[in-house]
This record gives C-alpha cells, structure tokens and sequence, in this order.
C-alpha cells in the first residue's frame, strides 16, 4: 500500500469548500510577498553593494510607485476583510429548521441529546444533506467543539450556550476533537460524528432506546420544581406566562428590553433575580446548583416547545368548588 501523506484534512460539509477558498486565497497572498520580499532583498544587496555604490545617490520620489504600493495592499486587505466576514457570518447563522441537538462538554467527554430522547457520549449521529445547530455549554471549564472534516470549530463555555452549526455532505465517520487544553486528560477528550444517509438516520432513531422526547423530560421537571404553581397562563399567576416566549421581547423592571433567547432563560432559571420581568416581583428562588446542564436544556426544550405548540403551561390541579347548600324559608 503507498504511504500517503494528506495535507489537509477531507472536506465533508458545505462551508468546507468557501472555508478552504479563503484559507488558500490567504495562503497564496502571503507566500507571493513572502517570495517577493526575499527576492528583492537579495537583488538589491547584490546590484547596490557598497564596492559599486560607496556613496548614496539621491533619489525623488514616484508619486505613481507611492500609489502602487498603497492602493494593492488596501485592495488585498480589503478583499481579506469582505471575505472573511462574508464566511464568518455563514458560520455563525444557523439556517431555519435546522436540526436542533445539544451538547455538553465536560472533562473529558462529550456528551449529546437529541429532541427525541436519544442521548449519546463522545459519538454523534447526524443525517446527511441536513442542516445540524448544535446548542453547546460546558459544565466545567472551557473546550473547543472542532470537526476538521467540516471545517467548524466553536468555543464551549461554562455558563453560557453556544452554537455551530454544519451540513454533512458525504456519509462517513468524522473525527471530533476538543481544540482547547482543558486538563490532564485533554487528549482524549475525542470522539467521531458519524454521518447517515436519511433512511439509515431513521433507522438508528428507531431503534435507539428512547426515554421520550427531551421536552416531555422537560415538562416532567418543570413539574416537579413546581414551576408550573407560578408560571401559568392565568390572570392570577405570580410568574410571566412561557407560552410563546422563546425568541420574543421581554420588558424587565428597570425598562429595557431582552430577547428571551437560551441564555437569558437559563440565566433566569439559574439566577431569577438578575432579570426581573416588569410587573412580576423577584420572589422566585435560585436553582444554581440544584439541576444539571442536562436537566437546563430539558427544560429549555420544554420551553421551546410551548413556543412551537402555543399551548399554555398548565395549571395545577385545583380542588372541586364546594356545591351551594341551597336556602331553606322559613315556615311559621
């Protein structure tokens, strides 16, 4: 078998080809002035050495030579610029309808939860042709979400969701990688995402065994925090209503707006009195540290979902009105 030595890794997604384009169009800049450089320099050490030109000669300057040199770097640089944002910002906006997964990142495993309940460790299954967002957070230190294949790497934070999202165009198995030292076991904080055709993701979807959907798990507690004894769709709730708030603007005490995105919902599960909805008071309690990141993007979820269905949250169940005792007249 002929030893081969690939350059670069394979490219398996559809920003690989525009995040490749860049790379060499950066490549190639560099090494011609690289060569350029280097070239004239030794030119101009041979042809001006001091044997033939013991004294400088004045020289006037080139108003056209001045404008070369000014005008073709600030056309490249700008060209660097147009591009490399124009790529960034295909990176960092997930598509609608994407296929929506998340991950945690902990040392020293990944750890992934579909919306139907299938739940994986250092292994992702995804279908090909389909646009993939992944929702990241760490539940200790800071690690790196990086799939060369697909050219996509994302920074996972403790505290904060991120995102990246891809596009698998060729059925295979992907190596997956954490790309910031997070301890002594760093290196082996791998895995692989393995890439499906449609019908053989349905498949694996069927026959994983499932816990329900991570919304119901959601739902199951939120119900068991009582959230659900505040949080209502009733005019007497002591809690803001959470149907249909995901992606919506939320007014807080002090005036100003917040979209009610994944961070601010956690932030107000986790620490509920740093952003007080108007006309609510701040008696909600902390739950930092009392559930999971796990458990945070269940609820999450279930969330998302009352924003999906525009159905209410639930009241608890309230005792049977008491019957009217009828009055009796009096007889003489």
């Amino acid at each position: 078998m002929p030893f081969t030595l690939p350059l670069f890794p394979e490219a398996a997604s559809t920003m690989a080809g525009r995040v490749d384009a860049l790379y060499f169009y950066l490549l190639a800049v560099s090494a011609f002035f690289t060569v350029l450089i280097f070239v004239m320099v030794l030119a101009f050490a041979v042809r001006y050495r001091r044997s033939r030109h013991p004294v400088p000669v004045e020289i006037e300057g080139s108003m056209p030579l001045e404008i070369a040199w000014s005008v073709i770097p600030l056309g490249l640089a700008m060209v660097m610029f147009v591009w490399g944002a124009s790529v960034f910002f295909a990176l960092n906006r997930p598509p609608r309808g994407a296929l929506e997964i998340y991950a945690v990142g902990k040392q020293w495993m990944w750890k992934f939860q579909h919306l139907d309940g299938h739940r994986e460790i250092n292994q992702l299954h995804v279908p090909v042709g389909r646009d993939v967002k992944l929702t990241m957070i760490s539940q200790d230190v800071i690690h790196s979400f990086y799939v060369p294949a697909f050219r996509v790497k994302q920074d996972v934070l403790p505290g904060r969701y991120t995102t990246v999202w891809f596009q698998a165009t060729k059925p295979g198995s992907y190596h997956l990688f954490c790309a910031e030292y997070c301890g002594t076991s760093h290196s082996g904080m791998i895995g692989q995402v393995v890439v499906l055709e449609p019908a053989q993701y349905q498949l694996w979807l069927a026959g994983g065994a499932g816990e329900g959907s991570l919304a119901a798990g959601g739902q199951k507690l939120f119900r068991d925090l009582a959230c659900d004894t505040c949080h209502r769709g009733d005019t007497g709730a002591r809690g803001p209503d959470l149907a249909g708030l995901f992606g919506k603007p939320v007014t807080l005490q002090a005036g100003n707006k917040v979209v009610a995105d994944e961070s601010y919902i956690r932030e107000s599960i986790v620490n509920p009195a740093g952003k007080v909805v108007f006309g609510y008071q701040p008696i909600m309690p902390t739950f930092q540290g009392q559930i999971s990141e796990e458990g945070l993007l269940q609820l999450l979820a279930y969330i998302k979902s009352l924003e999906a269905s525009k159905t209410a949250v639930p009241a608890p169940a309230a005792a049977p009105p008491v019957p009217a005792v009828p009055e009796t007249r009096k007889t003489r």
